[in-house]
Order: C-alpha cells, then sequence, then structure tokens
C-alpha cells in the first residue's frame, strides 16, 4: 500500500510539474488514493468540508475582491506609479531597491501575477530606460514577487493560523522581519550579480529628459489613490494584540473597509464597481478555494492510504531531516512546478500539523514553508509570474531562472537560519530562551 502510494504522489507531482492543471491532478490523485484504501467517499467529504471553511473562505473570497476594485478603479496602478517615482531618487542602487519596494506592494497586492502585469508594465521599461539589461530587469521584479508571504490576506498564512489556533498579525510580525531579513540578502545578491556581470551599470540620464519623467508622472499620480491599498493592512496592524491602537478586526471586515473605502475615493460606476468586486471574489473561489479543497482530497487520500503516518513516523525519527524538508522540500517542489501554491498546500496539509512531533511549532513550520515556496517560484521558469516579466522584457524565462536561482537559495538558507533563532518549547531549559517563549505565549517563565 505504501509503496504503491509513493508511486501515485510521484506521479502527481510529475503531472503539477508537467504544467497539467493542478485542480484536476491533486482531486484524481485523492479519488485514486482513496479508492485503493477502501475509501472512496472520504476523500469526497475532504472536498466539501474545505469548500466551506469558515475560516479561509470569507477571507479569501473578499480579498480578492478587494484586489479586482483596485486594478478597475486605477488604485494599484497609482500606488505602482508612485513607487516608480520614488525609485527614480535611487539610480545607484535601483535594483536592490526595486526588489524591496516590489516586495512591500505585493503585501498588498496579492496575485504575484497580476503584480507582475501591474508592476512590470512600468517598472521593466523603466529600468531597461535607466541601462539594466532587460534580463536583468525582469529578474529584479520577479524577485520581489513573494511579500505575499506575510500578507494578513494571504490565504496560506491564515490556513497555518488556523492549524496553530493562534492570532494571524501575531504569527505575522514574528514572522515578517525575518522575511525582510532574507529579501535584503536576496536583493544584494542579485546587485552584486548585475554589478559582476555589468548588466546593471547605470547610463546618464540627462537632468532635464528626468525632471521631466517625474513631472509628467507626478500630472498623473493620485496620492488618495495610491494610499487605498494600503488602507486594510494599516488597519490590521493597528489592531493587532501586539499593538491594540484599534479595536480588533477581522481580515474580511478590513477588507471590506478598504473596499468601501476605495469607492468613496474613486466615485466609479457602481454596477461596475459591484461588478469588479464580485468577479475578483469569485474568482478567488474558483482559484484558491477550490484549489485548497482538491489538496484536501489529495492530503485525505494519503491519509486513507497510509502514506501521511508514514512520512510523519519517518520525520519523528529525526527532527533534522523534518526542518529540512520543511525548508527545501516546498522550494524545489515549486522551482520544478512554477506554483508556490501547491508546494506550500502539500506540505501544510501533511506536515505541519505535525510539527510538535519534530520539537517545533506550527506557526514556525507554517511561516518556513510558505516563504520557501514562494522563494522556488520565483527561480521556476515555467510559473506564470516568470513568463509574464520575461514576456514584458523580451527575453527567455530560463535567463530569469539563471539570475535569479542563486539569490533565492542563498535566501532560502539564510530563512532556514533565521529560523533556528527563534525560540522553541524544546529548548526552554536556557532561561533566556524560557522567557521569550513565554513572553510569545503570554504566560509567565
Amino acid at each position: 500500500m505504501i509503496i504503491a502510494g509513493i508511486i501515485l504522489v510521484v506521479l502527481t507531482f510529475w503531472a503539477i510539474v508537467k504544467n497539467y492543471e493542478t485542480r484536476v491532478v491533486l482531486m484524481m490523485s485523492g479519488l485514486i488514493m482513496s479508492f485503493i484504501g477502501g475509501n472512496m467517499l472520504s476523500s469526497l467529504n475532504a472536498f466539501s468540508k474545505a469548500l466551506i471553511n469558515e475560516s479561509l473562505t470569507p477571507i479569501i473570497c473578499v480579498t480578492m475582491g478587494f484586489s479586482m476594485v483596485l486594478d478597475m478603479t486605477g488604485c494599484s496602478k497609482n500606488l505602482v506609479m508612485a513607487i516608480t517615482k520614488l525609485l527614480h531618487r535611487f539610480k545607484i542602487i535601483i535594483i536592490p531597491a526595486t526588489i524591496v519596494l516590489v516586495w512591500l506592494i505585493n503585501i498588498s497586492l496579492l496575485s504575484a501575477s497580476g503584480l507582475a502585469a501591474a508592476v512590470g508594465a512600468i517598472l521593466i521599461p523603466t529600468l531597461i530606460k535607466l541601462g539594466v539589461k532587460p534580463a536583468m530587469a525582469a529578474s529584479t521584479v520577479l524577485l520581489g514577487t513573494w511579500g505575499l508571504s506575510v500578507s494578513p490576506g494571504n490565504p496560506f498564512i491564515v490556513q497555518v493560523a488556523d492549524l496553530a489556533q493562534e492570532d494571524l498579525m501575531t504569527i505575522i510580525q514574528g514572522f515578517a522581519p525575518k522575511a525582510f531579513i532574507c529579501v535584503i540578502v536576496s536583493a544584494l545578491i542579485l546587485f552584486g550579480i548585475a554589478m559582476i556581470t555589468k548588466e546593471g551599470v547605470m547610463k546618464e540620464t540627462p537632468a532635464e529628459e528626468l525632471a521631466e519623467a517625474e513631472m509628467e508622472q507626478e500630472e498623473k499620480i493620485k496620492p488618495h489613490y495610491a494610499i487605498v491599498p494600503l488602507v486594510p493592512i494599516i488597519i490590521l496592524i493597528l489592531a493587532s494584540p501586539a499593538v491594540q491602537v484599534l479595536p480588533a478586526i477581522s481580515i474580511p471586515n478590513a477588507m471590506f473597509l478598504g473596499t468601501a473605502l476605495c469607492f468613496l475615493v474613486t466615485r466609479p460606476n457602481v454596477r461596475d464597481f459591484a461588478n469588479s468586486f464580485f468577479k475578483g471574489a469569485g474568482n478567488g473561489f474558483a482559484s484558491i478555494v477550490c484549489l485548497i479543497a482538491a489538496a484536501a482530497m489529495f492530503i485525505q487520500g494519503m491519509n486513507v492510504m497510509g502514506l501521511t503516518k508514514a512520512l510523519i513516523d519517518a520525520m519523528a525519527s529525526s527532527a533534522a531531516l523534518a526542518k529540512v524538508s520543511a525548508a527545501f522540500g516546498p522550494f524545489i517542489l515549486a522551482a520544478l512546478s512554477g506554483s508556490g501554491n501547491a508546494a506550500v498546500l502539500a506540505f501544510n496539509g501533511t506536515v505541519t500539523p505535525h510539527a510538535a512531533t519534530f520539537g517545533l511549532q506550527i506557526s514556525d513550520m507554517g511561516a518556513v514553508v510558505q516563504a520557501a515556496g514562494n522563494l522556488g517560484r520565483c527561480m521556476s521558469p515555467v510559473a506564470g509570474v516568470s513568463i509574464i516579466c520575461a514576456k514584458m522584457a523580451g527575453v527567455n524565462p530560463m535567463e530569469l531562472t539563471k539570475r535569479n536561482a542563486i539569490p533565492c537559495i542563498v535566501a532560502g538558507i539564510a530563512r532556514r537560519t533565521c529560523s533556528r533563532l527563534r525560540c522553541s518549547s524544546a529548548l526552554s531549559s536556557c532561561t533566556r530562551c524560557c522567557e521569550l517563549t513565554a513572553w510569545r505565549q503570554g504566560s509567565r517563565c
């Protein structure tokens, strides 16, 4: 049974790598494994249960609806234009500055492909105009598209919070500083590569031309539009338990407030605005909720065949193996398949719930898995976001992989190193570590 299950899992990942429809592949694989295990209905029940998950479904649908109205009203575009204007002031370090700023924008604008389309259309030509080679310009934008790993609107971070039974913003606040260190590391490495290969040498732009470009941008930018995408994030941070400036508020409610503010600020056609919001909510359900449900079928199939138990037993015998698998398993799968979501779902569904078995916390392991999956996707030549960036620069996606491979791998190692700095209950014999762990759990050491 175990051998048959391993073969099916390998075939499933092979099909995902070959870019077959991920949801169909996961559903069929889950059904087949459940059938072989003698309990096919369990996978179907898991699918239905995931569709109506009260923790995930409202967040995903409302967040994607908000994202769609930002695009429809031009708020996203104004935010990107404001960032582009800011970058003109940092020409010398424009490559690392672009990576960091794209990463920060991705916290508000969740879709990596949508972000690449919106940001890339402005930033990639701007970088090329300033003297950055096309492949390096596309790689620069692509390397910043994993900021959603620390976004409260990211459904997979919400999934980790649900598994850990912890406050979402508390998890993000513990993870975000380490993630930011990793993005700085990756940005500096790509900057070094650009300098060594002379692909990031800036040509002098006449002062008149630059001033004219800035004046043109200043005429187009609407600051009150650019602020709107950031409002829900600001509300959630101020309402988090660690800050508590505002009363506690749920993520869907924060996104609803952002949607209402978007309507008041932009005053669009009511029918078009409503259609955009509900279209975004529907797309979120179809693309993300259904993907999670399909993954639930796949995971249940593994459970029925005994694969999950065998995997956990193997990892329980070596905590080091579990930690390395969490950091580099999703990374490799995402790099091969181009889907960070599929990689994250596979690990968070099978391994992360059992983190305590390996002496880890669910929130810590889930955060590592999330970052690893998205970093792997940033160097995948078959990822949709890679293809979009490469097309805008007029280069082959493999050129982006060549440039982003080292920064992504080093950032993954840096994230793995940073995770060792986090206290776990297994180390509470150390007085200082006990104090930190007790502080995080709201109790005395």
